[in-house]
């Protein structure tokens, strides 16, 4: 009879839960593997099988962030109507940061010292927002999606960090902020001045 595989991807989603945890509620020091193991009620031993140490499962709890986080935007269906597919994303972003506040954080902070993200991963983030300016033919979609990234993740952690605690006001102006800003870059400007 084959030996059970103990090692397997269920035990590798909760260490990596558990390590989020470990840096967002208590900072880089408290994330020994040792107490990591323990939480989680397994072995140094298969967190250096899965991982093969420290900085390999900070890295790819930072990679798992953005997959988990990129998967919950992609889901997002496209109505045909870019201001309202950007209004959606916009929900999504700000329901997947309180589903896993202790991943957003890792996402977004330097929260471990010495660790270098990559701006590859990050693409998770941005792609879906770049693909939805492309399709309204805005003239320049990667602007566009950082202007929509840069509303939302500020609301987003100022919600996070206590600052905004009535949820339905923070959907009102995540709502109206991308509704508005969606419109503006969707109207074209005058090229000529109306004095001329």
């Amino acid at each position: 009879m084959p030996r059970p595989k103990t090692h397997d991807e269920a035990l590798r989603v909760r260490l990596l839960d558990r390590a989020g945890e470990l840096l967002s509620g208590e900072g880089p020091d408290a994330l020994s593997l040792r107490r990591l193991a323990a939480d989680v009620g397994t072995s140094t031993t298969a967190v250096y099988s899965l991982f093969g140490g420290k900085p390999a499962l900070v890295r790819e709890l930072y990679v798992d962030a953005f997959h988990r986080f990129g998967n919950r935007l992609t889901e997002v269906s496209r109505s045909g109507d870019p201001a309202e597919d950007l209004v959606q994303l916009g929900l999504a972003y700000r329901r997947a940061a309180l589903a896993e506040p202790h991943l957003y954080l890792i996402m977004f902070t330097k929260a471990v010292a010495g660790f270098e993200p990559d701006h590859e991963t990050a693409a998770h983030v941005l792609g879906p927002m770049v693909e939805v300016g492309r399709l309204a033919g805005l003239p320049d979609p990667e602007t566009a999606a950082m202007t929509v990234w840069g509303l939302v993740h500020g609301l987003v952690s100022l919600e996070l960090n206590g600052n905004l605690t009535d949820a339905g006001q923070v959907e009102r102006v995540l709502r109206a902020g991308l509704a508005g800003f969606s419109v503006s870059v969707a109207v074209p400007r005058a090229t000529t001045s109306p004095y001329a």
